[in-house]
């Protein structure tokens, strides 16, 4: 039968393979360590299920406004003004079920066939799939070489007559490095110049370390506000993963297409998970600082250890809960007999020796990588990084 050329041409998740993989081998009893999936290993907090609790009890069960309820649309704009000084009204915010269709509905918003978006390399994998499933093209600007952030010219060769937007993330994923001021202000000033979409995504901006301040752009520059749209979450910072609620913060005009465009797709977000996220916002303050700190020394711990081990290199994260790792002196030698030819090769034999499961950098535009999710236990990080650690001094 036949399928359409736009289905055939994504390719699976590598996080969540790597993390299905993972998944399998421990339901076959074996001692697995996964630091593929990006989910911290927290209960989500007590606000969030008072929250869902009285709303079941209250038999808040059914449809809501498309957009999300008007109460956590509220509490999204108190907190963009708490946090950043920024005026937004409920009109502006269409809350989604996760941040992933938050970014996908801002693409479909501004994006027609041919359109290009200029990502930075490395980049989170489905930023790349989501740009092809609304038919634009993506147009890498590779920061491998400048320390994961770009260069301002390189960012202005890299813009056509096609583009039409930016879609940036910091603090990133994959790298954990985070946008200063000074590239903010530089890329904000591009995007007014040649007349460009900014798509921001800050679903990390409360999981930033060693006093590193996080800017909005619109925040530095509120002249962005009419180009810019803003993406965020509960999930990372405040540990609801399931719960599946990100949203997206626009000028009202778009905003109102993008719920337009969520009323054909997924219509409203579940109603209980809305009333939690409102709890997690409202009460939950201390535990996303709590968490937070459990991260920094969590991130503190790894670095730590990765630092002792041969044959690789690595930034500091200065933010959510990854570090990159360059394996480019492991390629072309040999593990057991074996040579490990590129970054999956290391990761499948990582994985098959040492039960160590990570995800290759390949599936962020960077080959010669691996990224490690430090959103587990210090145990489990002590005990993952001694095999990863005894793999790499195998490697001749």
């Amino acid at each position: 039968m036949k399928m359409s050329q736009r289905v055939l041409r994504i390719k699976p998740s590598a996080t969540l393979a790597v993390d299905a993989k993972a998944k399998e081998l421990k339901r076959q009893g074996k001692n697995v360590i996964s630091f593929g999936s990006g989910e911290p290993d927290f209960t989500s907090p007590a606000g969030a299920m008072k929250y869902a609790e009285e709303a079941i009890k209250r038999g808040e069960t059914h449809y809501t406004p498309n957009p999300g309820i008007l109460e956590l649309r509220e509490e999204i704009c108190a907190y963009y003004g708490s946090r950043f000084g920024l005026t937004y009204e409920p009109s502006q915010v269409v809350v989604a079920s996760g941040a992933k269709p938050s970014i996908y509905e801002a693409l479909a918003a501004i994006v027609d066939p041919g359109d290009e978006v200029v990502l930075m390399a490395p980049t989170w994998v489905s930023y790349i799939e989501q740009v092809g499933l609304v038919d634009g093209k993506t147009v890498i600007v590779d920061t491998v070489n400048n320390g994961f952030m770009p260069k301002i010219e390189d960012i202005e060769k890299a813009l056509t007559a096609k583009t039409v937007a930016l879609l940036l993330n910091s603090p990133s994923n994959p790298s954990g490095m985070m946008f200063n001021e000074e590239m903010i202000r530089q890329v904000g000033k591009l995007a007014i110049e040649h007349d460009l979409w900014v798509i921001w995504d800050e679903i990390y901006e409360q999981l930033v370390y060693d006093g590193v301040q996080h800017y909005n752009p619109v925040q530095l520059m509120p002249e962005l506000k009419d180009r810019t749209i803003i993406i965020n979450g509960v999930s990372k910072a405040y540990a609801m993963t399931g719960w599946r609620i990100g949203y997206s913060i626009a000028p009202k005009e778009v905003a109102a297409k993008i719920s337009n465009f969520q009323s054909h797709l997924t219509s409203n977000p579940a109603a209980v998970s809305q009333w939690a996220a409102l709890g997690a916002m409202r009460e939950s303050g201390e535990d996303v600082i709590r968490m937070r700190r459990s991260f920094e020394q969590r991130r503190d711990l790894i670095c730590s250890l990765l630092a002792d081990m041969p044959h690789i290199e690595f930034p500091r994260p200065e933010g959510a809960f990854y570090v990159f790792v360059d394996i480019r002196k492991c390629l072309g030698k040999q593990y057991a007999g074996k040579v490990l030819i590129d970054d999956l090769a290391f990761c499948d034999q990582l994985l098959d020796s040492e039960l160590v499961a990570v995800v290759p950098g390949s599936a962020f535009l960077t080959p010669g990588y691996i990224r490690l999710s430090y959103a587990c236990s210090e145990e489990t990080i002590k005990e993952g990084m001694k095999r990863l650690k005894r793999f790499l001094e195998q490697i001749k």
